[in-house]
């Protein structure tokens, strides 16, 4: 920034630099949240699938639980080595591959007959999602410095909740209108269909992004030394040492076990959503769809606000921990008044509220100290050690519900994780670590 600010006032270099940054995220966040808003369609329609899947198919809640889970075992055991290809070739051409891999493994689940074919089919389809995630966050810093990375990561991972706004009727109107359309099941149609949009995503994604500012033929010259500065002054005092050393730092192992209890909020709300408020007592699959957005709408709104918030305060800890702790005794009334549907939505509401505010607030932590491959290495380690939950998560509750009946001892069980994680996040975080 120093070059140049010297050939222009402090107004004007203000509102350069701000025009700047509007520019690159008018370019960049729109595109990047269509393909997280599809990805994360394909990674959890499971859930829906399941509505119809099981009975279908004379599966137990167990083999869903197993089934859902297994995508994050592929996930956690390629993250890295994804995140390291990603790094190294360009975002261009590897979140592409990411995207229309993904899309044929998704679109194939809707042939599975067998327990076996579906738990192979969901641990290849987390082999091929493994980096898109991480890449992105790394992607987003190569861009941003930190200070302005909070609201900018909040504004992508709204994809998430507005996945769920928009697939939660979407898949409900398929589940309930093309049954035996063509001799195919509903939960076929919803994998087939859901599909697409990643497929042809992944294809724009070689035409559209650039692999970083350097690449980019749509700023100036004097655009792209505004932001390369602004990239080099925040590497000021970062960590880049080797792959190994990631590995042995361990605020990076602290980060994975905080975003370890986020992830099991996450996906205890993404994949057993459908099937709490069809056990609330509302039976339309179509009602099912519309209800289920009521929450992720509401997580939307939510994650703004707490980063925004962040951002403004400078202050990461407690914005993180207020956001568990919501978010558990969101999940803990969701069990006690489970049977009472408006009340069921209102507690899974507020749950949502806090559980879908916690991974941008979460990823300014890490970001804030990584930089370099220690940040490709480490961004990739957090997310895949934590995205086991994934794995945790949706067959644990399974399983406590085929031996008791109930979700409730699953969701208060995951209430006291995310406690924990608010402990973790006050007791093991210093402030002058993140909070800039």
């Amino acid at each position: 920034m120093t070059t140049l600010a010297s050939g222009l006032g402090g107004d004007a270099t203000a509102d350069f630099e701000n025009r700047t940054y509007a520019r690159v995220t008018w370019r960049l966040i729109p595109f990047l949240f269509l393909c997280y808003v599809v990805a994360y369609l394909d990674r959890v329609n499971v859930g829906f699938a399941k509505l119809q899947m099981l009975s279908s198919l004379q599966w137990s809640d167990s083999i869903y639980g197993l089934g859902a889970g297994l995508f994050f075992v592929g996930y956690f055991l390629f993250e890295v080595p994804s995140n390291l290809l990603l790094y190294r070739y360009g975002a261009r051409r590897w979140i592409a591959r990411i995207m229309i891999s993904w899309a044929i493994l998704s679109g194939l689940t809707a042939f599975v007959t067998t327990p076996a074919a579906f738990y192979v089919l969901r641990f290849l389809l987390g082999v091929a999602e493994a980096g898109f995630f991480p890449g992105i966050i790394l992607y987003l810093t190569y861009w941003y410095p930190a200070h302005r990375r909070g609201r900018i990561t909040a504004l992508f991972m709204t994809a998430i909740p507005i996945s769920g706004v928009v697939g939660g009727p979407l898949s409900g109107w398929i589940l309930g209108s093309f049954g035996s359309t063509g001799g195919w099941a509903g939960w076929q149609w919803l994998f087939v269909l859901e599909a697409l949009p990643s497929l042809l995503v992944g294809v724009m994604v070689l035409y559209y992004l650039d692999d970083g500012i350097a690449s980019a033929r749509w700023l100036d010259d004097r655009q792209k030394t505004l932001l390369q500065d602004n990239i080099r002054s925040d590497a000021v005092g970062k960590l880049d040492h080797s792959i190994a050393a990631a590995f042995s730092n361990g605020k990076i192992w602290v980060m994975c076990g905080i975003y370890f209890t986020c992830a099991m909020g996450n996906y205890g709300i993404s994949f057993w959503l459908p099937s709490l408020i069809q056990a609330a007592g509302i039976r339309s699959l179509l009602s099912v769809g519309l209800l289920s957005a009521i929450p992720f709408a509401v997580g939307a709104v939510s994650m703004v606000l707490f980063a925004r918030s962040a951002d403004r305060r400078l202050e990461r800890r407690w914005h993180l921990a207020v956001a568990l702790l919501v978010g558990a005794v969101g999940l803990s009334l969701s069990a006690l008044f489970g049977q009472q549907a408006f009340l069921a939505i209102a507690a899974l509401s507020f749950a949502s509220a806090g559980i879908m505010s916690l991974a941008p607030l979460f990823w300014s932590l890490p970001t804030a100290f990584l930089g370099g491959a220690a940040a490709a290495t480490g961004i990739a380690l957090i997310n895949s050690v934590a995205n086991l939950a994934g794995f945790v998560s949706p067959f644990l509750i399974g399983w406590i519900k085929d031996q008791t009946h109930s979700t409730a001892i699953g969701l208060y069980l995951l209430s006291g994780v995310l406690v924990a994680g608010a402990v973790l996040v006050i007791g093991a975080v210093p402030a002058r670590l993140v909070n800039r």
